[in-house]
């Protein structure tokens, strides 16, 4: 498991924190796939569609063998399982997974784009990722201590539970 990469994980319907913690015991699951650190939970308004309830966000980072694509379907196949429907873009959501970085390259595919191609908008993405990798560089060289302070929207931000209390919760979960 040579190869690091950063998965932003949301949901805003049902128990949103069950869902974020399910999806986060499957990436443990994953043969291929070594959780590393995750950030805490934030609370976030919508963006893009915003007729909707509020999110659970947080950031994994985690270890792993796949490429890319097959981190991609296996991220997928997670939101599947944790009943994901597509109805409307941007729209409610029992559980988002999207894979936010992966090593330090720039990939441009039809189905996938890493960096993601909206985080450096997203405050319910980068608060979380500088909680956990402050250092991290994006591949076209720009920190995220200098996408935070342009950042709009980080009001709606709000720490909704630590990353100690989360992973609590994960050792019960798993016992």
């Amino acid at each position: 498991m040579n190869h690091i990469a950063y998965l932003s994980v949301g949901s805003n319907q049902g128990d949103r924190e069950q869902f974020l913690t399910f999806a986060v015991c499957e990436l443990k699951k994953q043969k291929h796939i070594a959780v590393e650190k995750v950030s805490s939970i934030y609370e976030t308004e919508p963006v893009g569609y915003t007729a909707q309830p509020r999110f659970l966000n947080a950031v994994v980072k985690i270890k792993t063998a796949y490429c890319p694509e097959e981190l991609l379907k296996i991220t997928q196949q997670i939101e599947n399982k944790g009943a994901r429907k597509r109805t409307i873009r941007f729209g409610p959501r029992t559980l988002d997974l999207d894979i936010l970085l992966y090593d330090k390259e720039n990939i441009n595919l039809d189905h996938m784009q890493i960096p993601h191609p909206r985080m450096q908008e997203r405050a319910f993405v980068i608060i979380p990722l500088l909680e956990i990798s402050p250092a991290i560089i994006l591949p076209d060289g720009t920190s995220l201590f200098h996408i935070y302070e342009h950042l709009p929207g980080k009001e709606g931000v709000t720490l909704w539970k630590t990353s100690t209390e989360w992973e609590e919760e994960f050792a019960r979960s798993e016992s």
